[in-house]
């Protein structure tokens, strides 16, 4: 739509209802509450992306956790997946500052923004093929209208296959067969952004040393450095 923008998107984002499981969930969730935040008030709500509209990378998460974005209301917010993923944003020089607790506690994304495949919580992080499919319409219309981006970055597999199905689809090309894997790019055309993969910074991914620190920020940093020379960058890979 010729007269859409990010604030429109957000608003659509915030009052979809269009999936009954994970309506219920997600307001279940914010209802119980985890003990340690009983006293806090749960957002309950879709999640939208966050960041610098200019980014020229956006990066790709699964879905809200129960009670991090879910709780706070914004994206890679108040969780143990934030925390190690800011860090590294920082680190590599897009975040304003290492930590990501709540909405207004001063976190800004530069050459950044940051957004989910699914917008709702979904019951074992495990979003349905109907679900996800019903949500792939706002990360298309991000994708959209984030003309800066010169990069994608999927936090996971759930969210590789996601990208390159919204990325394919937004710039008409073949959906590339670039396998997941940590590091992994794929290229979508002389031009386009490319869509790069790392593994999830979940605790199960974290705590086990599949994904570090170093390994995180090296390749944000080699995304940065691919925007000089962004087909050098693909053939290393």
């Amino acid at each position: 739509m010729a007269d859409d923008t990010l604030q429109r998107l957000r608003e659509e984002v915030v009052g979809c209802r269009r999936c009954p499981r994970l309506v219920a969930y997600r307001e279940r969730v914010a209802k119980e509450r985890k003990r340690e935040f009983r006293a806090e008030e749960y957002w309950g709500r879709p999640v939208p992306g966050f960041g610098d509209p200019s980014a020229r990378l956006v990066a790709v998460g699964l879905a809200p956790a129960a009670h991090g974005s879910n709780r706070t209301g914004r994206v890679f917010t108040g969780d143990r997946s934030a925390a190690f993923l800011v860090r590294a944003l920082y680190d590599a020089g897009f975040a304003s500052q290492p930590t990501s607790v709540r909405r207004g506690d001063g976190l800004s994304y530069r050459d950044l923004y940051l957004t989910a495949a699914v917008r709702c919580v979904p019951p074992d992080n495990r979003p349905r093929p109907e679900e996800t499919s019903a949500c792939r319409p706002f990360l298309d219309r991000e994708l959209s209208l984030l003309t800066n981006a010169r990069a994608y970055l999927a936090l996971g597999g759930f969210a590789w296959e996601a990208t390159l199905d919204a990325a394919a689809a937004h710039f008409q090309v073949p959906r590339p067969t670039t396998a997941f894997a940590h590091g992994a790019a794929a290229t979508l055309g002389p031009g386009r952004p490319i869509v790069w993969a790392s593994f999830h910074p979940s605790p199960q991914n974290t705590n086990t040393r599949k994904l570090t620190l170093p390994m995180l920020v090296d390749l944000l940093r080699r995304i940065r450095a691919s925007w000089d020379d962004g087909r050098s960058a693909a053939r290393q890979r």
